[in-house]
């Protein structure tokens, strides 16, 4: 089946970062993520920012979920300071892991040279029938975390909804 054609599905992007939240930082992952996410035939549905904050990450994503997104691409807080709690807070929303896409996402960084997405400890799994992603924050993270998921979308996204060619 020929998807390029057609609309994958609507995505929410979730930015993770306190200065961000606060005001005192502008987003500039956010609108990255959402030209990748149109370039992969994705309608965004927006951008939320958030604090590091797990309550807050877990309500943005179980939003998204209740929402009826087919994908969440959270950006930021996957690292190994004590504020990156974005995989601790995603764990508890997850029914489903897919570790193959997290391994993938952190050896395509490393090779890349994007450190904070070869350290993440970001996950990707299934929560209903949304695939949540977490990304690192670092522009060149999300450019190649985006190159990875794109040829990996449209099956992953088709499987969730029924679509699959199987």
């Amino acid at each position: 089946m020929e998807r390029s054609a057609q609309r994958l599905g609507r995505a929410l992007v979730v930015i993770v970062d306190d200065r961000a939240a606060q005001g005192e930082n502008e987003d500039t992952a956010g609108p990255l993520v959402t030209e990748l996410l149109e370039e992969a035939a994705f309608i965004v549905d927006g951008t939320v920012v958030v604090r590091a904050d797990p309550v807050e990450i877990r309500n943005a994503l179980n939003t998204a979920v209740i929402g009826g997104v087919d994908l969440v691409i959270t950006v930021g807080g996957t690292g190994v300071s004590p504020r990156d709690v974005t995989p601790d807070a995603t764990a508890g929303v997850l029914d489903r892991p897919i570790p193959g896409i997290g391994e993938a996402l952190r050896s395509s960084g490393l090779a890349a040279g994007a450190i904070d997405a070869g350290i993440s400890r970001g996950l990707v799994g299934v929560s209903g029938s949304t695939l949540v992603v977490n990304l690192a924050g670092s522009r060149a993270a999300v450019r190649d975390g985006m190159a990875i998921l794109s040829s990996m979308l449209p099956f992953v996204i088709g499987e969730l909804s029924g679509l699959d060619d199987n």
